[in-house]
């Protein structure tokens, strides 16, 4: 074979043998004839709701909407031994006390889930219990319609045959994901998927991933300790703005109640300690803000944050640095929030800086007193929404004094004291120990 004319073959040897043979192209794909859209009114295909039915967890219902869709696809994502797993046996119960349920786990053995399944009480009849990792196993699983609630653990695990690349890859992560969303909706199954997550706390994965899922939900916290947060960053049937507050026992995961105060309820009053009135979601929330500052022993000193992005602390230390007389250069600066909360609220800057400050100087904030306020580059205390609720919840736990922005509304209750800038939040309501 060769592709221009040559005398004598380059195989045989043998001259004047090559014959010429067209090689024609693939066939020219004919235009298509596509048929027209069946399209409906907005109007009436907004007068019905879509059924839902409960997942078993009121706190869960709430940040959903108001519980499962059929046929939508929610992802649920956190750190490895965060309870992800421990959740969904609950939820997977709950539910199953009512529909049937399918949880398939291309990481454990059937028997390894029934142990946890006894442990935390959840062994209803018609909750069944399935291994594999072939992605169109549990696809055909899915559309058979035997099942209103089917659980997937996890995406990473499983591999659709369509494709050569291994579990866990972009492809087949894609790939497999597509297969079962489409036979959710077809269907009409509620189906969760579990997803790995990063070394830095990102859902594992290509994006896409996030993109098709209808509901995507982060567990987050400390895995050994701490309550455990689960916020939605994407909902299709509700807000994204609601977020439940569990802690681990042995039954497994319970909702917390009242986690203001559990997590008030050993806070020592000193030098460095400031509560803050935050949200998680539209729960209103107070947390102790820890601070130690210590010179440092090295050249260059040393920042450290627990529950809180370590790059907004440094932002907040130049401010203090920049706009009071706080001297922070030669200082070591570690910063905890307390019960392994992970703060994403902008008003926990002015409890950040207090305590900075309180720790530098050896002085404690004035008694009873909650602190909020977002705190800009040039030491102005700025306002943040929901203030009223976070009065009220420091009213609540028997708080005397809320300190937060000096803006917040025309009608300030008696003790509430308005701020205007860092420097005299410092000066005013830090003070010496008795």
């Amino acid at each position: 074979m060769s592709s221009a004319w040559t005398g004598r073959c380059p195989q045989c040897g043998e001259w004047n043998t090559l014959q010429e043979e067209v090689v024609t192209g693939p066939p020219r794909r004919s235009k298509s004839q596509g048929s027209k859209l069946a399209v409906e009114s907005v109007a009436k295909l907004s007068v019905s709701d879509q059924p839902r039915f409960s997942s078993g967890l009121k706190e869960l219902d709430l940040i959903l909407g108001g519980g499962f869709v059929p046929g939508s696809v929610v992802l649920i994502a956190g750190q490895p031994g965060i309870g992800k797993s421990t959740l969904l046996l609950q939820i997977a119960a709950a539910v199953a006390s009512q529909k049937p349920v399918l949880y398939i786990s291309g990481e454990e053995s059937a028997h390894q889930i029934a142990l946890r399944a006894r442990r935390i009480k959840a062994q209803p009849d018609e909750l069944k219990l399935a291994t594999s990792v072939v992605a169109d196993d549990i696809a055909s699983s899915i559309a058979s319609q035997s099942y209103s609630l089917v659980i997937v653990d996890s995406i990473q695990t499983i591999a659709t045959s369509g494709l050569m690349s291994s579990a866990g890859t972009i492809s087949q992560i894609t790939g497999s994901t597509q297969l079962i969303m489409a036979a959710a909706k077809q269907s009409n199954t509620a189906v969760i998927i579990v997803g790995h997550v990063t070394k830095d706390g990102m859902i594992a994965g290509p994006k896409v991933l996030e993109h098709v899922v209808d509901v995507v939900l982060q567990l987050e916290g400390e895995a050994l300790a701490g309550f455990k947060v689960l916020r939605s960053s994407k909902n299709r049937f509700g807000s994204t703005s609601e977020a439940a507050i569990f802690e681990m026992t042995e039954g497994g995961l319970r909702a917390v109640d009242n986690p203001s105060a559990a997590l008030l309820e050993e806070r020592k009053v000193t030098d460095g300690s400031v509560v803050l009135a935050t949200l998680e979601g539209s729960r209103p929330l107070l947390v102790e803000v820890q601070a130690l500052v210590n010179k440092t022993s090295y050249g260059y000193p040393k920042r450290a944050a627990s529950g809180m992005d370590l790059n907004r602390v440094n932002l907040l230390v130049a401010v203090l640095e920049r706009r009071t007389k706080l001297r922070l250069s030669d200082q070591d600066i570690y910063i905890n929030i307390v019960g392994g909360i992970r703060l994403q609220d902008p008003a926990a800057d002015l409890a950040v800086c207090m305590a900075i400050g309180s720790a530098a100087k050896g002085l404690k904030l004035k008694a009873n007193a909650v602190v909020f306020g977002e705190v800009g580059l040039s030491g102005e205390i700025r306002r943040v929404p929901f203030i009223e609720k976070r009065v009220s919840e420091a009213k609540k736990l028997g708080f005397d004094l809320v300190i937060g922005p000096s803006q917040a509304s025309a009608k300030k209750p008696a003790d509430y004291a308005g701020v205007s800038e860092i420097r005299s939040a410092l000066n005013q309501f830090l003070e010496k120990a008795a």
